[in-house]
């Protein structure tokens, strides 16, 4: 079943909607956890010589969508910020005092949590959003995030336009490994996150 999924988004890639999807895609990432690395793959795939601007589609989208989930983190501080510190749930976790603390440790290590979200596969929206809650500064968050989305991005991008068509046949031929480790690698990682 994924792999007639993987094809039929190969044919995809070659209709007129396919980069506005493509940025779609990106955006939503950024705010919601959505694995979009697999569909940057196979848009290259199918089309090399525009793997560049794949990446430049991605890149920009996920930047874009990254400072609405910051805007939605810090309108969420704003609105509701002080009640939800001062709920029983939360109030049990920590103390106003530690929320604080780990609020200014986080405007003092942002760039680190950025750079680390951004370019790996663990959830991007987590930097977007505790960006705007703790209220960290808006342009060091953009520069991070261009730099982070930017150098996995455009990785995948140079990668397969130098040797795109080797890596279509690893991957047809083993497909159903590949699909297997991908579920197994983010099955770890949202494990590790979540503790």
């Amino acid at each position: 079943m994924l792999k007639k999924l993987y094809h039929w988004m190969g044919k995809k890639v070659h209709t007129p909607y396919a980069t506005p999807f493509l940025a779609l895609l990106f955006f939503v990432e950024a705010i919601f956890f959505v694995p979009v690395d697999p569909i940057l793959i196979i848009f290259c795939l199918e089309r090399p010589k525009q793997s560049l601007w794949y990446a430049t589609v991605a890149t920009a989208s996920s930047v874009i969508g990254g400072i609405v989930g910051y805007m939605i983190g810090l309108a969420l501080w704003n609105s509701a910020g002080p009640a939800i510190l001062q709920s029983s749930f939360v109030s049990s976790i920590m103390s106003q005092k530690t929320f604080n603390y780990l609020s200014q440790q986080y405007n003092i290590y942002s760039h680190w949590a950025i750079l680390i979200l951004g370019f790996t596969p663990l959830p991007y929206k987590a930097a977007t959003l505790s960006a705007g809650f703790c209220n960290i500064a808006l342009l060091p968050f953009v520069c991070f995030s261009v730099i982070a989305r930017g150098a996995r991005f455009f990785l995948i991008g140079f990668t397969i336009k130098i040797w795109g068509i080797q890596i279509k046949q690893f991957i047809d031929r083993y497909f159903n490994i590949l699909v297997t480790l991908t579920i197994v690698v983010i099955t770890l990682l949202f494990l590790i996150f979540k503790n």
